[in-house]
């Protein structure tokens, strides 16, 4: 009968719960004997014995123990613990299954004595079993191998556990999803997922965000962001990490191995997590919406930094300059514009470059592949323009509905981009940040420093297909190209008038407005452009820096040291539709179709006369020149005969003319 009912009882088994040695409690398979309600014992390794011999054991074993319990504890002690079946079958009490080898009996958890002890440590345990498998933490002992692949391992319910990976055994299934696990740990963890349920919280944060985890594994992976910890080295280029995930998926840069293909378009990733961002440009799929604008974003990662354009936050600080910004990653590449750090080489010509997508680009001039410049989808339907980004895109089309967010609070100009609006508001503080250093020229923005730094280099990369002009800057290019395409697309309101340049028209409309904001500071004349003033200047220092190679003449402006080239050259590119005539300066040409049309565009003010030339009115005004002094002189002969007679005048006269 007591055989029986045992049996009935040892189908319910307590473990002890613990989350990270699942592989013990994978594979146990003997239970706890307990002497009192409510009481565990410790854990044992699978038994050899049959049924038979483990309750015959189990029976002389309680024995034993009550036994020696009795030597040790009093007799109240004695009456609550001592061994009786009665008691046994009322309480339900579970007898287990004990190794041969163990003649040590258990040990009432209440008496709380430990007397096996490590001399290395000294924990202390209830087991000799336990001290012995304790003891392979300081020895290393692993005696348990995998025949697969040699690993090794101190139990052998790990080694049971390891088999797993071999057999891709998963015995642990949840109700919930249907998955399966080869570890009741993770199971239990897997279970969380499902009740939500985060035990293990973040001492350090708490305060502020509240962090929670459902493993203790990844609040210890949490706590190196804490303690700035980076247990995993890379033996390539000594990078730390704080976890080993982030040193493999590192490690695939110097093995360039990408084993996350896409089965759509065959490209390849060397982690999922940017696979799974891959996928989206094909799905479409934007599960991250921005409650403010109602923008849209596949990564949350893509929303949180978009949010901050709403909040104004820039919680990265540049330490050299006190800029600030929304995101590390343009932080770091700000920082290399003070260390003058260019990570990324071209291993064709050995340029290097401070960004990544920079390199690329320049590679695809080797490879002849198309550039992203080349790759443009999004097309505006006004002008014809494209473009490879969606924002590039967006702000274009600001300019055809004339939306400038971004406004001046010293000046009201507005501006449709805010990089463009910092950049503005330098003109008003005069802060030049940007500084050379070859000659100490200091520029406003970035851009015009890059342009500058040419001039000392020498480099001239933007080339015309026309005719292999090579100019430092682009616009540049764009402007020249006006001049073989004849655009003029800046057009003058006010006489219609075109150019082909923007700054020609506002130096025109000058003109009109009589607007002259240069000056000279000798002789305080104005000029409606800077360049004009900067030619003036030359007047009074004598400069003359523009030399012709010919004849050793120098001119204060090159406009007149390549119209005297002409004279050597014999070119005459301005010639007359109605005779043929051809000429060396275009105002020479003016002048001529004058004769053709007749048109007389210099008035006299004394008589409304017409000229066609300047010349022609120069030499009319002298008749009228010399009108005024015959009649000044007839003046004064009248005046004086009055005064002094007929005779005394002509006395006078005569030998005036004889001096």
């Amino acid at each position: 009968d007591l055989k029986q009912e045992t049996d009935t009882f040892m189908k319910i088994p307590t473990y002890e719960e613990n989350e990270y040695s699942e592989a013990d409690l994978n594979n146990q398979q003997s239970f706890n004997v307990i002497y009192c309600q409510d009481q565990e014992g410790p854990q044992q390794e699978e038994s050899s014995t049959t049924d038979e011999e483990t309750h015959s054991q189990n029976r002389d074993q309680s024995k034993r123990g009550n036994t020696s319990h009795v030597q040790n504890v009093d007799s109240s002690h004695i009456s609550e613990c001592q061994f009786d079946t009665n008691v046994l079958i009322a309480q339900k009490v579970s007898v287990c299954k004990r190794n041969k080898s163990d003649k040590r009996p258990h040990i009432c958890e209440e008496c709380g004595e430990k007397p096996f002890s490590c001399k290395e440590c000294n924990k202390s345990f209830r087991e000799k079993s336990h001290l012995k498998r304790h003891m392979r933490t300081h020895t290393g002992e692993k005696p348990f191998c995998c025949q697969e692949c040699d690993t090794s391992f101190s139990l052998k319910s790990h080694l049971e556990t390891h088999m797993r990976t071999h057999t891709g055994e998963k015995p642990f299934s949840c109700q919930a999803c249907d998955k399966s696990f080869s570890q009741i740990s993770h199971l239990k963890r897997h279970l969380r997922t499902h009740t939500g349920e985060k035990p293990f919280s973040c001492q350090e944060c708490d305060a502020k965000c509240d962090k929670s985890f459902c493993a203790k594994s990844y609040l210890e992976r949490h706590m190196r962001s804490h303690t700035g910890e980076k247990l995993f080295s890379c033996k390539e280029c000594d990078k730390g990490f704080g976890q080993i995930s982030h040193l493999k998926r590192h490690m695939r840069t110097h093995t360039g191995e990408k084993p996350f293909a896409c089965l759509e378009c065959d490209k390849s990733y060397g982690d999922a997590s940017t696979l799974k961002y891959h996928m989206t440009t094909h799905t479409g799929e934007k599960p991250f919406s921005c409650k403010e604008c109602d923008a849209c974003f596949s990564r949350v990662s893509g929303l949180k930094i978009h949010m901050r354009t709403h909040t104004g936050e820039k919680p990265f600080s540049c330490k050299e300059c006190d800029r600030s910004f929304s995101h590390v990653f343009s932080l770091k590449i700000h920082m290399r514009t003070h260390t003058g750090e260019r990570p990324f080489s071209c291993k064709e010509c050995d340029k290097r470059f401070s960004q990544l997508s920079t390199l690329k680009n320049h590679i695809r001039t080797h490879t002849g592949e198309n550039t992203e410049s080349d790759k443009k989808p999004y097309d505006c339907k006004e002008c014809g323009k494209s473009f490879s980004w969606w924002s590039h895109f967006r702000v274009h089309m600001r300019t055809h509905i004339g939306n400038n967010p971004f406004s001046c609070e010293e000046c009201d100009t507005s501006f449709s981009r805010l990089s463009h609006l910092k950049a503005h508001m330098r003109t008003h503080t005069g802060e030049k940040p940007f500084s050379c250093k070859e000659c100490d020229t200091s520029f406003s923005d970035m851009h015009n420093l890059k342009a500058h730094m040419r001039i000392h280099t020498g480099e001239k990369p933007f080339s015309c297909e026309e005719c292999d002009t090579s100019f430092r800057r682009l616009s540049h290019l764009k402007a020249h190209m006006r001049t073989h395409t004849g655009e003029k697309p800046f057009l003058c309101k006010e006489c219609d008038k075109s150019f082909g340049q923007i700054f020609g028209l506002r130096r025109h409309m000058r003109t009109h407005t009589g607007e002259k904001p240069f000056s000279c500071k000798v002789c305080d004349i104005g000029f409606s452009d800077l360049y004009n003033l900067k030619a003036h200047m030359r007047t009074h220092t004598g400069e003359k820096p523009y030399s012709c190679e010919e004849c050793d003449t120098s001119f204060s402006r090159l406009f007149h040291l390549k119209t005297h080239m002409r004279t050597h050259t014999g070119d005459k590119p301005f010639s007359c539709k109605e005779c043929d005539k051809s000429y060396y300066v275009k105002s020479h040409l003016k002048r001529h179709i004058r004769t053709h049309t007749g048109e007389k565009v210099f008035s006299c003010k004394e008589c409304d006369g017409g000229f066609s030339q300047m010349s022609s009115l120069k030499r009319h005004m002298k008749a009228h020149t010399a009108d005024m002094t015959f009649s000044l002189f007839k003046t004064a002969g009248e005046a004086f005969m009055l005064l002094f007679g007929v005779t005394a005048v002509l006395l006078f006269f005569s030998k005036l003319l004889h001096l």
